[in-house]
């Protein structure tokens, strides 16, 4: 056993090679991934103009200085056009009361004529409406059954070209809408397209789609964080790409100018956003100056630059990810070799095996990560678990499996955010399982289940097994992003105030670790240790947990990981001296009561009487 184990970790090490290398190429590639742009909506900037009193031109030069590099440009409609004054629109019955005695006039039908010339023909037949054709007073009118004020009409070719001659980065976006003939054939050669609402142009059948997406050519797409749009990831598929983040308007408006560009800096900084789609404050260009100001200061800072930004196109080497897969099967049978119990350890191998091809969908890289995640957790825990210092062996071994799952797992899809890490849960529960299992003594089951039911708790055990069962639930309900247990205001705010000067370290780990460190310490009875150590097993998985979200920097997740690591374990040192002592004061009080020997618990191995 012991040269199978040997074995084991010789394959392990030889293994974490390619898996650290594939690492350095991700860290090399991501420290050249620095330039983004910061947008800002231009229907709204407009609508800040007309508000203001100031030039819309005025406005952009006040906040290209201040940070701004390019504009969020929406497709043209009907109106659009009639508000610049291309073009004039009647209903029917207005129509027809200036005209009385002209019956060819439809109440019901709305009318269009053109004030500048081709406002209105190149939208002719681009409808599955019927439209008519109306000679009245020397003007042509074009009438429809309904309204297509709000139909897109397509790009206003000369507000973008006047753009991209100053130099700003520009994002089109196109609408969809069913009423459209032939989508997607009038895209304008802009830096990013990046489409509007809940459905991307051509998304109605799968026949528009396909059209549309032959129709990108190399055009690069903006793939808009927290916005799913139907057929997105149809027009993704081999296409470049970058991530976008926005707030939406109503969100944004509560907040302050340095409270928005804080969340946009950290966007930036920790999630790969490379486009900043911002939003005016509508009455107050004095805010979005300071907004844009405190952002460019926010990205300074965090080391990135503004320009215009080139899409994600990382592709880890295949050969090295095929020399690491071995390290997570290894890990596996290393800890299924150390259950006391033969057979079920083996059962439970096979178990985590065929569990975790489940879940990864049978992907190979995918199945070898998630199996990283689930194993090494754990192992560190089943091998060493006699002192507080076995904490940083733990945290070692934690941290090899991380270098194996970022090695194995990261990939463009995931990167970008298109397909999250699977198994999430199962890393964050699984090991807690594969833990417990080392804890079944190797004797017949029927003699431990009776054991544990035969063991006399008193009301100050079930207190402290209370506390340690709420600590875990409460680490359970903020294990997501949106859960029942949310971030308190005082918390919130310590965020907002750290997020600028440090890389916050996550909820779970800070508790996580201190409760290994004290189940380490054998201060307790074995079963409140057990149950700590189970609590350190989670804080080990929202460890490697932290390595699974792809699409934020490598280094990132690594300084997240060691800030939780530090203070969680400065923590829980600090806590062991803490709670010795008021053990201690708790044996004193009962010897000067009654003089009998209250049963105090010592060094973790026996309960004995006070003297």
């Amino acid at each position: 056993m012991n040269t199978m184990r040997t074995f084991l970790y010789i394959l392990i090490l030889l293994s974490l090679i390619p898996a650290v290398l594939l690492g350095y190429q991700r860290v090399q590639y991501e420290q050249g991934y620095k330039t983004l742009a910061v947008l800002m909506d231009y229907d709204d900037l407009k609508e800040q103009s007309s508000r203001s009193g100031i030039p819309v031109e005025n406005l952009r030069q006040r906040y290209e200085k201040a940070g701004m590099s390019g504009v969020a440009y929406y497709e043209d409609t009907v109106i659009s056009r009639y508000k610049r004054g291309e073009l004039l629109i009647r209903d029917g019955s207005s129509l027809r009361q200036q005209n009385l005695s002209d019956e060819r006039i439809k109440p019901n039908w709305f009318y269009y004529t053109e004030l500048k010339a081709g406002a209105l023909t190149d939208l002719l037949g681009r409808y599955v409406f019927p439209f008519e054709t109306l000679e009245l007073e020397g003007r042509t009118w074009y009438a429809w059954p309904i309204s297509i004020n709000g139909l897109p009409v397509g790009p206003n070719l000369a507000e973008i070209e006047q753009f991209k001659a100053e130099g700003l980065t520009v994002v089109y976006r196109p609408f969809e809408n069913a009423s459209i003939k032939d989508p997607g054939a009038n895209l304008p050669d802009v830096d990013y397209l990046a489409f509007y609402g809940t459905e991307v142009t051509g998304s109605s059948t799968p026949e528009n789609l396909a059209r549309v997406k032959s129709r990108l050519g190399t055009r690069k797409l903006a793939l808009i964080e927290g916005g799913e749009q139907e057929g997105l990831k149809v027009l993704l598929k081999n296409q470049p790409t970058v991530r976008l983040f926005g707030l939406r308007p109503e969100w944004q408006a509560k907040l302050s100018p340095e409270e928005v560009a804080g969340k946009f800096v950290l966007a930036a900084r920790e999630r790969m956003h490379r486009l900043l789609y911002l939003r005016p404050y509508p009455d107050s260009p004095s805010n979005t100056e300071k907004m844009l100001l405190e952002v460019s200061k926010g990205l300074a800072r965090a080391g990135l630059k503004i320009g215009n930004p080139e899409p994600l196109e990382y592709v880890p080497t295949d050969t090295l990810r095929y020399l690491s897969l071995l390290g997570p099967l290894a890990a596996l049978i290393l800890l299924c070799s150390l259950y006391p119990l033969r057979p079920l350890a083996w059962t439970v191998g096979l178990l985590t095996f065929v569990g975790v091809a489940v879940v990864g969908g049978l992907d190979l890289f995918g199945c070898a990560a998630l199996l990283a995640g689930v194993t090494f957790p754990a192992l560190g825990f089943v091998m060493r678990r006699n002192h507080p210092m076995d904490w940083f062996f733990a945290t070692l071994l934690t941290l090899v499996g991380a270098a194996f799952l970022t090695a194995l797992g990261t990939n463009l899809p995931e990167m970008l955010g298109l397909e999250p890490f699977r198994g999430v849960s199962l890393v964050l529960f699984l090991p807690i399982l594969l833990f417990a299992v080392v804890l079944i003594p190797n004797q017949d089951i029927r003699k431990t289940a009776h054991a544990i039911y035969s063991y006399p708790l008193r009301l100050g055990d079930i207190l402290l097994i209370g506390a340690v069962l709420g600590a875990a639930a409460l680490i359970f309900l903020r294990r997501g992003n949106t859960t029942g247990a949310g971030a308190s205001n005082l918390e919130a705010r310590i965020r907002e105030q750290l997020q600028d000067t440090l890389i916050r370290p996550r909820f779970k780990e800070l508790l996580g670790h201190p409760l290994a460190i004290l189940g380490l310490s054998k201060g307790f009875p074995p079963y409140l240790s057990s149950l700590l150590l189970m609590g350190g097993v989670f804080g080990q998985a929202s460890l490697m947990d932290t390595f699974a979200h792809y699409h934020t920097p490598l280094l990132i997740s690594l300084q997240r990981a060691i800030n939780g690591l530090v203070i969680g374990g400065i923590i829980g040192f600090l806590l062991i001296p803490l709670l010795m002592w008021v053990l201690r004061w708790f044996g004193k009080g009962q010897k000067g009561s009654e003089g009998s020997s209250g049963p105090v618990y010592e060094s973790g191995r026996k309960w004995r009487g006070v003297d």
